[in-house]
């Protein structure tokens, strides 16, 4: 499509929510001509899905080793090798890479370089050598303006205490239920503003960051996020280009449900009935407590509803203890308890499941609704509860219910689950993520976005040049 062969050089922050995003967007942009140099430390570019022989030529690893510092576990280089609590040292490692950086940028000059939102020294780094930078939001074009602009990502002047987080901020200029629940607002006000090991609160790190960039990119839509990436533009006074969902493009060649490892449970959906079965599934990333766990089976087992449970076993616990006594017994007619990695895109793909429990993580939301499955929301941590009051507000999802600790019991998930499958709410439920399916499924319009962000580069480049 280019008739100059662009270079984009991309850096997502050390997770793999952040990653697996970046590495989607460099392969769509590959696949169009564009050349990408995808820099992360050695042993994430390890685990990251290889990339298709037929983009080798055009997608170069660039690998930045992660310095060590105190409190860093060794081996650690994302987080999910880490506890909460850890986090903060590897954004202690992660500033430390700005001068091998800069080396490897002398090395591979691009015409740009898309940031997450972590490496606020990346801008000044680059502009001493005429290369511009673009923020790319991994999170929801709601979040960030929730978020909101960048004077107050530093300063925090009109959100001076956690209840003024648990209502949708005084800049939001239209109807939105977009908030945090009243148990997480203390959480989102320290990690906003209150620097932790790194020296550096993650809304400094953003508004510095955009503040350097010369146009913001997000995960999302107009189709979808309209009035909120709207917003963002008269919030960050920068261009604000929707990059689409990134759906991830159909696996080809692999076939799971012959997998000795898979078939037996691709066997038993293959009895389910049509659209009965809820996907149940927390990610990789959050580390759910043993009690919350045995809660949650609780509640699975009350609803007497088919589930398929991807469970992701706690450190330290023996197998024996991850599920109360006797439940997978009980359970053996109406679900499945697996622990570990699943191939969540077929399994969702299958014709038997009709809706997905899960903590509302904006990757996971996309595959759902690209499905058109029902959604019961229990978010966790980050922007997971932004995300499930966007659902909640365009209703196509319905969030459980917390005590005013957070936590959740057995009875009341039990009972959402109950609504969103078996009741007549539910199926008004199914009727509107049927239409959004229409627009997360459609990956010419989302393949448009790329088209769009090229000729943007483009013109970037056109007026860098007139400059000179």
């Amino acid at each position: 499509m280019a008739t100059k062969n662009y270079h984009v050089m991309v850096f997502p922050w050390l997770a793999f929510g952040h990653m697996l995003p970046f590495l989607e967007l460099s392969k769509k942009l590959a696949a169009k001509g564009t050349r990408v140099s995808f820099v992360s430390t050695p042993k994430n570019l390890q685990r990251l899905p290889p990339v298709h022989s037929s983009l080798g030529d055009k997608i170069k690893m660039l690998e930045i080793p992660l310095p060590s510092v105190d409190g860093l576990p060794v081996n650690c280089e994302a987080t999910v090798d880490l506890q909460p609590e850890e986090i903060q040292y590897l954004k202690k490692a992660y500033d430390k890479l700005a001068l091998p950086f800069e080396e490897l940028l002398l090395e591979n000059l691009p015409d740009l370089i898309l940031i997450d939102f972590a490496p606020f020294w990346i801008p000044e780094i680059a502009a001493k050598y005429g290369v511009s930078t673009a923020f790319f939001s991994v999170y929801t074009a709601s979040t960030l303006a929730y978020l909101g602009p960048p004077v107050e990502l530093k300063n925090g002047t009109l959100r001076t205490r956690p209840e003024h987080f648990v209502h949708p901020p005084p800049w939001f200029n239209f109807h939105s239920l977009v908030a945090h629940r009243p148990d997480y607002a203390p959480t989102m006000m320290r990690n906003t503003h209150c620097p932790d090991a790194s020296g550096v609160p993650s809304g400094q790190r953003i508004a510095k960051i955009v503040e350097g960039c010369k146009f913001v990119v997000v995960r999302s839509c107009n189709e979808f996020e309209e009035k909120y990436i709207n917003l963002i533009e008269e919030l960050y006074q920068r261009p604000v280009l929707p990059i689409g969902i990134l759906p991830p493009a159909p696996e080809t060649g692999t076939q799971p449900q012959t997998d000795s490892g898979w078939s037996y449970i691709f066997r038993w959906l293959n009895k389910q009935k049509s659209k009965s079965v809820v996907f149940v599934g927390f990610g990789s990333e959050y580390k759910m407590p043993i009690k919350q766990i045995h809660e949650l089976a609780c509640a699975l087992e009350l609803s007497e509803q088919p589930f398929l449970w991807i469970l992701r076993k706690p450190e330290g616990v023996e197998y024996q203890e991850v599920l109360p006594t006797g439940f997978l017994s009980r359970v053996s007619n109406q679900g499945i308890v697996s622990l570990g990695w699943a191939p969540q895109q077929d399994i969702l793909a299958h014709p038997s499941i009709g809706g997905c429990l899960f903590h509302s993580g904006w990757g996971t939301i996309i595959e759902a609704l690209s499905f058109g499955h029902r959604l019961v929301l229990i978010p966790m941590v980050a922007d997971q509860g932004l995300n499930a009051k966007l659902l909640v507000e365009k209703e196509i999802g319905h969030e459980v219910p917390r005590n005013e600790d957070g936590s959740f019991c057995k009875d009341i998930v039990a009972n959402s689950i109950r609504l969103v499958m078996n009741t007549e709410e539910g199926e008004k439920l199914r009727l509107r993520t049927a239409q959004v399916q229409k627009i997360f499924s459609n990956h010419r319009v989302h393949d448009s976005y790329i088209d769009q962000f090229i000729q943007h580069i483009k013109r970037l480049e056109f007026q860098k040049g007139n400059e000179k």
